[in-house]
C-alpha cells in the first residue's frame, strides 16, 4: 500500500485537526463535574439510554472491523456481514436477561459484586486476570489503528500510535465516562457520515447495484460460506453472548443508566444499530470486488477503497471515522480498567476510607497508567511481528471468555452457584483452554477415540464434522465450567454462614431501582445538570460546519451533492438539539 502514503492535503488535515480538537474539548467540557467516584466511573447512573447504546455500539469494535470483516466480504462476500451480524441475538439474550439484573447489581465496577456474591478472593481474582487481558487487546487496537493511519498519512508507526492514543487518553482522563459517552456518540456521527459518504461512491464505481449483484461470483450473497459454515457461526452467537454478558466495558453501559427499563432499552438500541450498521460498513468491500485489482492483502480493501473514491476533505473524515471505531472501544477500557483498579483494588485493598475527591484523582491516575501501558504495548508491537501475535491473542481471548463469563453470569441469575464452584470452574476451565491451545500448537496429527486432531488446519473432525480450532477451545472451556460449577454447588451447596453473607445482594437483584436507600443519590449529583443533548448538538453542528467548508474540493457532482446534503443534515440536526434541549431537565 504504498502508494497510499503522504496522499493527504489541506483540507483533510483541517477535517482530522478538527475532529481532534472536538474531542479535547469534550473531555475538558465535563472536567470540572467529575466530583466523586461514581460520577468518573458510572456517570452516577444519569446517563441517558440514548447515549449509552451507542456508546455501547461504539466501543464493541474497533478498526480491525475495518480489516477482518471487509477482507472476508472482499474474498467471499455477504458472509462478512453475517459474522458481525451475530451481534443481534447475542445482544438479545444479554440484554433480555441480564441488563436488568447489572442495572440492580447497583455497582461501581463491573467485578465490585463478585466479593458479596461469591468472596473477596475471587473478585481479585476475576479483576486481576481481566486487566490484562484488555490492556493486551488494547495494544493490538492502538496498533491496528496506528498502522491505518500511518498506511494512509505517511506518519511513521510509532508517531501514529502515539497520536491515536494520547490523543483518547486525554479525553477519557479528564471527562470520565461522560466524556466517553459523549466523545463516543460524536464519533458515531463522524463513522457514519465517512460510511454514507464511501457507499455510494464505491456503489457508483461498480456500475450500481444491478450491476454488482449480476456479475458477482456464485454464492457471493448466501449468508455463510465454506469457510464460515453455520457450525462456526451459531458457536460464534454463543461466545459474543457470553461475552457481550460480562465484557467490563459493555456491561458498564447498562449500569450507568438512570433505570432498569432504560438499560433495556441500551440493548434495543444496540439491537437497531448491529441490524442496520454492518450491511453500511461492508457492502462498499463487495462492491469493490468489482474494480479493484486483485489484492494480495484483502484486509487493504477499506484503505485502498476511501484512497482512490475519497476527495479531498473527504478522505480526512474517513481517518477520522477510523480513528472513532477504535478510540471509543479504548476510552471505554481505559474507564471501566481504572474503575476496577481504583474501586476494586486501591479502595478495597489499600485505602478503604478515601475521599470521593481521592478516588476521582486516583481514577485519573490510573486512567494514565492504563493509557500508557496499552501504548506501551502497541509499541511493542510495532517492532515485532504483530500477525502471529494477534492471532494468539485472538485465541487466548477465546479461551479466558467461558471461565469468566459462566460464574459472573450465574452469579446474577442462581442463588445456588457458590463460591467454590465459581473459583474452581474458573481454574478447571482455564486449564483445560491453555491445554487446547498447546495441543493445537503441535504439529503432528493426533487420531483418539473416532476424533482426529489437524493442528495444521487448525480444524477437528469428530465423525466427520469439522469445526474450526477456536470453537472447539471456547466450547469446551464453556461445558466443563459450567459442569464443574453445577457438580460442585450440588455436592457442596450454599452454606446457611454463606447465604446470610450473599443474602443482601440477592436482595438488591429483586428489588426495583428507586426502591432501595441510596438509589436516588444521583439526584444530588453534580452531573445530573449536565445536558448532552446541548454538547452533542454543538459538536454535531460543528462537523456539519467543516463538511461545508471543503466543499469546494469535491471533484464532481455525485460527491458535491452528498457533502451538500449531509453537511446541512448535521448543521439543521445539530443546531436543533443545541436550540431546542436547553434545560437540564430535557437530557
Amino acid at each position: 500500500m504504498a502508494e497510499l502514503r503522504g496522499h493527504l492535503s489541506a483540507p483533510d488535515y483541517f477535517m482530522l485537526i478538527g475532529y481532534f480538537v472536538l474531542m479535547l474539548g469534550i473531555g475538558a467540557y465535563f472536567y470540572r463535574h467529575m466530583k466523586a467516584m461514581k460520577d468518573y466511573f458510572t456517570g452516577s447512573n444519569t446517563i441517558p439510554w440514548w447515549l449509552s447504546g451507542v456508546s455501547f455500539y461504539m466501543t464493541s469494535f474497533s478498526v480491525a472491523a475495518f480489516t477482518f470483516y471487509p477482507g472476508l466480504c472482499y474474498r467471499h462476500g455477504w458472509v462478512g456481514i453475517t459474522l458481525l451480524w451475530v451481534a443481534v441475538p447475542a445482544t438479545f439474550v444479554s440484554a433480555g436477561l441480564f441488563a436488568r439484573h447489572w442495572r440492580r447489581a447497583r455497582v461501581s465496577s463491573p467485578v465490585e459484586f463478585l466479593e458479596t456474591r461469591y468472596s473477596p478472593g475471587l473478585r481479585q481474582v476475576f479483576a486481576w486476570q481481566g486487566i490484562p487481558v484488555m490492556l493486551i487487546d488494547d495494544g493490538i487496537k492502538l496498533f491496528a489503528t496506528g498502522n491505518f493511519v500511518s498506511v494512509c498519512t505517511g506518519m511513521s508507526m510509532p508517531t501514529s500510535i502515539l497520536l491515536c492514543g494520547g490523543i483518547m487518553l486525554i479525553y477519557t482522563f479528564m471527562g470520565g465516562l461522560w466524556a466517553v459517552a459523549v466523545t463516543d456518540f460524536i464519533q458515531f456521527v463522524v463513522l457514519t457520515v465517512g460510511l454514507l459518504v464511501i457507499f455510494p461512491l464505491s456503489v457508483s464505481k461498480a456500475g450500481g447495484l444491478g450491476a454488482i449483484f449480476q456479475n458477482a461470483p456464485e454464492g457471493f450473497f448466501r449468508m455463510t460460506s465454506p469457510e464460515f459454515g453455520w457450525s462456526y457461526v451459531i458457536p460464534l452467537v454463543l461466545l459474543y453472548t457470553l461475552s457481550w454478558s460480562v465484557n467490563w466495558a459493555l456491561v458498564q453501559r447498562y449500569y450507568c443508566v438512570p433505570k432498569e427499563k432504560d438499560a433495556i432499552k441500551v440493548g434495543w438500541c444496540v439491537i437497531a444499530l448491529y441490524i442496520i450498521g454492518p450491511p453500511l460498513m461492508f457492502f462498499p468491500a463487495i462492491a469493490g470486488a468489482q474494480f479493484l485489482p486483485k489484492l494480495a492483502d484483502a484486509g487493504q480493501v477499506y484503505p485502498i477503497l476511501c484512497a482512490q473514491l475519497l476527495p479531498a476533505g473527504m478522505l480526512g473524515l474517513a481517518i477520522a471515522a477510523m480513528f472513532a471505531a477504535t478510540m471509543s472501544t479504548l476510552s471505554g477500557h481505559y474507564n471501566v480498567c481504572a474503575s476496577v483498579l481504583t474501586n476494586d483494588v486501591y479502595h478495597r485493598l489499600i485505602h478503604r476510607n478515601a475521599s470521593q475527591r481521592e478516588l476521582v484523582f486516583v481514577g485519573r491516575v490510573m486512567t494514565v497508567v492504563v493509557g500508557v501501558v496499552a501504548l506501551g504495548i502497541g509499541f511493542l508491537l510495532a517492532r515485532g511481528k504483530a500477525e502471529d501475535l494477534f492471532r494468539m491473542m485472538v485465541t487466548l481471548f477465546g479461551i479466558a471468555t467461558a471461565p469468566v463469563a459462566i460464574p459472573m453470569i450465574l452469579g446474577l441469575v442462581s442463588r445456588r452457584a457458590t463460591s467454590l464452584s465459581a473459583m474452581l470452574g474458573f481454574i478447571i476451565g482455564i486449564s483445560l483452554g491453555l491445554a487446547l491451545f498447546a495441543l493445537s500448537r503441535y504439529q503432528h496429527d493426533i487420531v483418539l477415540g473416532g476424533i482426529a486432531w489437524i493442528p495444521a488446519s487448525e480444524d477437528v473432525v469428530f465423525w466427520g464434522f469439522a469445526l474450526k480450532m477456536e470453537i472447539v477451545m471456547f466450547l469446551g472451556t464453556a461445558v466443563v465450567t459450567l459442569a464443574v460449577m453445577l457438580v460442585i454447588s450440588a455436592l457442596a451447596p450454599v452454606t446457611s454462614g454463606e447465604r446470610s453473607r450473599i443474602e443482601p445482594f440477592l436482595k438488591r437483584l429483586q428489588t426495583p431501582v428507586g426502591e432501595m436507600e441510596g438509589d436516588n443519590d444521583s439526584l444530588r449529583s453534580s452531573t445530573r445538570s449536565l445536558s448532552p443533548f446541548r454538547v452533542v448538538g454543538v459538536c454535531t453542528f460543528v462537523i456539519g460546519l467543516m463538511m461545508l467548508a471543503v466543499v469546494p474540493w469535491s471533484p464532481d457532482r455525485l460527491v458535491l451533492m452528498i457533502d451538500l446534503m449531509l453537511s446541512a443534515l448535521l448543521i439543521v440536526v445539530g443546531g436543533l438539539m443545541a436550540w431546542l434541549q436547553r434545560s437540564p431537565a430535557a437530557a
